[in-house]
């Protein structure tokens, strides 16, 4: 059985951390929220959703001091988090272990590389989630769809295949792609339909798909995102990206985008590294991004509203 360290142990870290211990990995959780470590700490750390319900024993804490060396650290932060997760995660490295950074939107593991090293770093996305906190120490989500996992630069092929297996263990299913670029806009355009337009207007993934102005907003989003992703010379490989978006936000209709339930929360959303990677990459491509642009004005304008610091 491996040790794992998750860095970032929120809704979607909670998920990965349930299920790894209950197939039988030495798992530690760090998560900034005191509530939610002494939580699991005192009461144990409950999973509840798609893959069943249960409560699993676990280690939790704020910090990564006195965890020692892990075999797979996953970096599960928001993107803003990345560096200073990152820079936490030094005592928990050997010359063989793994970091797989997680994340939503673009930027990230080239944030985290050269801090960890290049050749110890996979790239990770995942999707059809919609993981939320119901309280401390309590996570739900609706579904599970895929973890993909690609080396950034350098990490030999059967390490990245160990730190699969861990995953495969504990009942995701796994793919690992060899093009992270594609992997990472498969992904992408799925968030950059639902999240901005989740926040701006409360709606639900369902909501959204089921109401016509909302839904044109979201596809707009989705649609200039794959003009970016042309330009830059993305490959997809998903048929119709639209419909591909369409399809999976229908598996979970009832989630809310972590955006919005940030949002909520009064946290600081990942507008930025989202709808906002959009017109900052289009800019330079020739791209016009009108929709995404509107969206990341909204939702700024209402963090401002709740005085959420930037």
């Amino acid at each position: 059985m491996a040790k794992v360290a998750i860095v970032g142990c929120g809704a979607m870290g909670s998920v990965y951390a349930a299920l790894m211990v209950d197939a039988g990995h030495e798992v530690h959780a760090v998560t900034l929220w005191a509530d939610h470590a002494e939580a699991m700490r005192t009461r144990g750390l409950r999973c509840e959703g798609a893959s069943g319900d249960r409560t699993v024993p676990i280690s939790a804490s704020a910090t990564t001091d006195g965890i020692g060396v892990c075999d797979l650290v996953i970096i599960a932060t928001k993107a803003f988090d990345v560096e200073a997760a990152a820079r936490s995660c030094a005592p928990l490295l050997d010359g063989e272990t793994v970091v797989q950074t997680i994340q939503n939107g673009l930027g990230s593991p080239e944030i985290a590389a050269p801090i960890l090293g290049p050749d110890r770093v996979a790239v990770g996305v995942v999707g059809g989630f919609g993981a939320s906190l119901r309280g401390p120490g309590h996570a739900h989500h609706n579904g599970m769809e895929m973890i993909r996992f690609g080396p950034y630069a350098g990490l030999p092929p059967e390490r990245l295949r160990g730190a699969a297996e861990v995953w495969e263990s504990a009942g995701f299913r796994v793919a690992l792609f060899d093009d992270i670029q594609r992997m990472v806009w498969e992904k992408l355009i799925m968030n950059v339909a639902f999240s901005g337009s989740s926040c701006a207007t409360g709606l639900t993934i369902g909501e959204i798909l089921a109401d016509s102005d909302a839904w044109r907003v979201a596809r707009g989003c989705a649609e200039e995102a794959v003009a970016v992703a042309g330009a830059a010379g993305v490959a997809l490989d998903v048929g119709d990206p639209i419909e591909h978006v369409r399809r999976l936000g229908g598996e979970i209709g009832g989630a809310k985008p972590s955006m919005l339930l940030d949002f909520e929360a009064g946290r600081r959303c990942e507008i930025d590294a989202i709808n906002g990677s959009i017109p900052r990459l289009g800019r330079p491509l020739g791209v016009p991004t009108p929709v995404n642009d509107t969206v990341v004005g909204l939702v700024r304008s209402r963090e401002r509203a709740l005085l959420i610091e930037p």
